[in-house]
């Protein structure tokens, strides 16, 4: 099979979230790349059309519309405060649109294998045979689609499956259904079993504080947004607001968390209480043993159902590239601000970020910082030379807290200790910011067309500021 040259150019595997991010800010720093996803659309896990997305049809953002955006692209102003999965595919299909990303995106287009070739590039086999040369990588192609699935003794003789395979509640119909695993999707999966099924349960396998999306009439993360306390200030603030808020999560049956309020992801969820307060959801802790259909817990009880959903997580997995090219933390690669590989100064990786805020953001300013990096190797060498000592650094960015001990904390940071490193890190190279408050690539508006040929609505309005895409929802 011959080879076909694209050295001088990146490319960027995905077309969610972080991959439109990592296209935007190529295409205004003016570096060649090439985009592929094995999807028939931009969208990612937002697409609930794909087999493997892990959405449902509950599904809303865990963060506000308000404090996460598309960094520059604000969402529609109908949007409701936590659009629903339907509203934020379309808003990434409306930003792929207006900055024209569909022009250099292969859709329908999956890699099969990656390696590095004896020059330093990568070679990227394609599945049909074809074989690229690229010159270095974005890869963008999520961490949640690949299931973890945990090992427990025994045998269960019921129905599994793994939340990523769930899709709606008509599962549950006519069921005992026990949900393991407490995140935010087995919470609203957890809702979701606790209205349809003849009987449900929640195990987990630890405490949680669980934070109401509202507070005091506002999305929980604006509210959070609006309180500039010290950190030692803050955690005791929250964790008594949630006291007046939520009350003692032992009123509920529901074990007292041992970490404080902001050392754990949080879990954007009080439907929770609402149903094991009202007797539709039950609290189990968590397994200890299969036998049958019998479920046996850690303290002793025991309780039979016909079908369990696991909602325990995701393995980090590149299934076309070999892991050896990444030391690794817990689940994660080993990666400079969770994106930049420490020893390749041609590989970014986007998606991976654990914090406790809205991610849109940080891959935009991740981006970013891998463009100028890119620009600065081939134009000013000594500064490059001086970020790729940095890029082996391992800054502490937990803004002063301690993490839970788990796989998913490993590389947790802060979201506000992580923006001002990030800031600091672009003000001490003079770097641009290319995404955001980079030029628009979008053409005029007679050229803007979506792939079926309709003309698309001008973001810019007369007043010339950039502005939600979206009209009213139809009828």
């Amino acid at each position: 099979m011959s080879l076909t040259d694209r050295s001088d150019r990146y490319l960027v595997i995905g077309a969610g979230p972080a991959g439109l991010l990592a296209a935007r800010a190529l295409g205004h720093a003016g570096i060649p790349y090439d985009q592929l996803d094995r999807n028939p659309d931009v969208g990612g896990i937002w697409d609930i059309r794909n087999d493997w997305s892990p959405m449902y049809e509950s599904a809303h953002f865990i963060s506000s519309k308000t404090m996460s955006p598309l960094p520059g692209y604000p969402m529609p102003e109908h949007y409701p405060d936590y659009p629903g999965h339907r509203q934020i595919f379309a808003y990434l299909q409306s930003f792929a649109r207006h900055y024209d990303l569909y022009r250099n995106l292969e859709l329908e287009t999956s890699v099969e294998w990656i390696d590095r070739d004896d020059g330093g590039a990568w070679r990227v086999r394609l599945r049909g045979g074809e074989t690229r040369r690229y010159r270095g990588l974005f890869i963008c192609s999520g961490n949640t689609w690949d299931p973890s699935w945990p090992d427990y003794p025994g045998e269960f003789t019921g129905e599994t499956m793994h939340s990523v395979s769930y899709r709606n509640d008509e599962v549950f119909r006519g069921k005992r259904v026990l949900v393991v695993g407490g995140g935010n999707s087995g919470c609203d999966i957890a809702c979701d079993a606790a209205i349809r099924a003849d009987r449900a349960a929640l195990s987990l396998r630890r405490a949680y504080h669980f934070i109401p999306k509202y507070i005091f009439g506002k999305p929980a993360d604006v509210f959070a947004d609006g309180v500039q306390l010290p950190r030692w200030l803050e955690v005791r603030v929250f964790e008594l607001l949630l006291r007046f808020v939520v009350g003692d999560l032992r009123r509920y049956g529901l074990p007292r968390p041992d970490h404080r309020v902001m050392e754990s992801h949080p879990i954007l969820n009080t439907q929770v209480l609402h149903h094991i307060g009202h007797g539709d959801l039950a609290y189990r802790p968590d397994v200890a043993r299969f036998e049958g259909k019998t479920v046996h817990f850690t303290d002793g009880s025991r309780d039979d159902f016909d079908l369990i959903v696991f909602a325990t997580g995701y393995l980090v997995t590149y299934p076309f590239l070999d892991r050896s090219h990444f030391e690794w933390v817990g689940k994660y690669p080993d990666l400079f601000l969770s994106s930049l590989h420490r020893e390749y100064d041609d590989v970014c990786c986007l998606g991976l970020h654990q914090t406790d805020g809205s991610a849109f953001a940080f891959f935009d300013m991740q981006a970013d910082m891998m463009c100028n990096f890119i620009l600065d190797q081939e134009r000013d060498p000594a500064r490059a030379e001086r970020f790729r000592e940095l890029k082996r650094s391992r800054p502490d960015l937990r803004g002063g807290l301690r993490y839970v001990d788990s796989d998913r904390h490993a590389t947790y940071v802060k979201k506000a200790a992580f923006e001002r490193y990030c800031l600091k890190v672009f003000r001490r190279f003079g770097w641009k910011r290319f995404g955001s408050e980079g030029r628009s690539t979008t053409r005029s508006l007679s050229d803007r067309v979506s792939p079926g040929g309709r003309a698309l609505w001008d973001p810019r309005g007369s007043s010339g500021r950039v502005r939600s895409p979206l009209g009213p929802p139809r009828a």
